[in-house]
């Protein structure tokens, strides 16, 4: 069922000509990407064989860093790199652990007529199982799979290996899991060293299980490392292009190497009879599941579901005493600290009224740190910082608090909506039907 949304996702994408952008940028269709019309839909599936040739023997991206600037990905292949992933996370459930990281190869090429492209046609799995947040293949086992692999694909295919992906089964959050890690991005400059010179551009896609389960829709991303050498001239800019200058914001979405690498435009290409085929399943099939079900109750969201409510509960639970010095009783009564509804007040940049009722131990009328930094007394003494006195600068540390404080938040909101949706789903689906029962 999961792989039918899937391909329901890429059919909605591909049938518009916008192709499917992930990572947040700007949709970008194959013309506007390479310069040059992709109108047919079937060009990806053929090419021309002395075009490839002088493609890969002039291999301009030997010369620039960012030569190329997107992935065009079979549906063949998406629905195997996410069948793949998705085993993974089911094995490692099973086992009473966490989800297990896999990883595959890529077969494709680049493409003569979209040079600044690369086309991914099919995938192959390795016998790799990962563990926390890399996977490695240097066993000797999988290494002669891989050499018996490609000497098989040498007699049946065109096309060669010119790539690998990975998972990264974490836990769902605010931000998609599809970035590099420090091993990923060795491992993918270690295949650019060896294949790019020979004119096959290496390409490295990172998949986010959980997330796709949970979204209903493939969580990929494309990437290609920067050769060492390089130094990005924008300071901050992440791998999608944009500025990110708080460095923990970077790092929860694009991991501790966000300058070594940068993100290629996802699109999916179908042909024109696999579209009709599904949109022929659509018309007369396939209604009938998206009818017949909804995604918060299926089981793997059943199952999560839980975890993801106490996971943002613990977080507010530990964010609420600091948050309850930081707002002392602004606003309140004279109570014994901070009212529960101040900590909505916190994520929308701290309560701002002064006007409390006497004497509590968070009022305005006791000793609040955080009452007293802002109400610096007329006579123009200052409140000692961290670099005078060596304690917590209390302005820093509201900050901290209210930043950790807005992310639980936002995750809180996040839980919601998809459980609303789903119970806005569950009514509908309920009036529609019961009275033709």
């Amino acid at each position: 069922q999961n792989n039918i949304q899937h391909l329901q996702t890429m059919t909605a994408t591909t049938a518009s000509s916008q192709p499917s952008t992930m990572g947040g940028g700007p949709s970008t269709s194959s013309s506007t990407a390479a310069g040059g019309p992709q109108s047919d839909p079937n060009s990806r599936y053929t090419f021309n064989d002395e075009a490839l040739a002088a493609l890969r023997k002039s291999s301009p991206w030997k010369d620039d860093p960012k030569y190329f600037t997107s992935a065009a990905i079979s549906p063949s292949a998406v629905m195997k790199m996410m069948t793949h992933c998705h085993s993974g996370v089911e094995k490692g459930v099973k086992k009473g652990g966490n989800p297990i990281e896999v990883m595959g190869l890529l077969l494709g090429r680049p493409d003569p007529q979209t040079p600044h492209t690369l086309v991914v046609t099919d995938v192959f799995p390795l016998p790799i199982e990962g563990f926390e947040t890399r996977v490695i293949a240097d066993d000797g086992d999988v290494i002669n799979h891989m050499i018996a692999l490609g000497e098989s694909l040498e007699t049946t295919r065109k096309e060669k290996f010119m790539g690998w992906y990975h998972s990264h089964p974490f836990d769902v959050g605010i931000h998609s899991h599809c970035f590099l890690s420090q091993t990923d991005i060795s491992t993918q400059l270690q295949w650019q060293r060896a294949e790019d010179p020979h004119g096959n551009p290496f390409l490295a896609i990172v998949v986010d299980p959980l997330r796709s389960l949970a979204k209903g829709h493939p969580e990929l991303k494309a990437f290609r490392a920067y050769p060492p050498e390089y130094t990005n001239p924008i300071p901050n800019q992440c791998p999608d292009g944009s500025i990110i200058n708080e460095e923990q914001l970077r790092l929860e979405k694009w991991g501790s190497c966000s300058s070594a690498y940068y993100e290629l435009q996802v699109e999916y290409f179908m042909s024109t009879g696999a579209r009709n085929v599904l949109s022929l399943l659509n018309r007369n099939f396939l209604w009938m599941r998206a009818l017949g079900s909804t995604t918060m109750c299926e089981a793997e969201a059943r199952g999560r579901y839980p975890e993801r409510v106490e996971k943002v509960a613990q977080k507010i639970h530990k964010l609420e005493p600091l948050a309850s010095s930081s707002l002392g009783g602004a606003g309140g009564g004279g109570g014994d600290g901070m009212p529960g509804g101040a900590m909505m007040l916190a994520s929308r940049g701290r309560a701002r009224g002064s006007g409390g009722g006497g004497g509590g131990r968070g009022g305005t009328g006791g000793n609040s740190t955080a009452m007293d930094e802002k109400k610096k007394p007329m006579g123009g003494s200052k409140t000692p910082s961290s670099s005078s006195e060596g304690v917590i600068n209390p302005k820093e540390q509201d900050g901290a608090t209210s930043d950790e404080l807005s992310k639980a938040c936002q995750e809180v909101v996040e839980i919601t909506t998809e459980k609303l949706v789903g119970n806005i789903a569950q009514m509908t689906k309920k009036n529609l039907f019961s009275d033709i029962a």
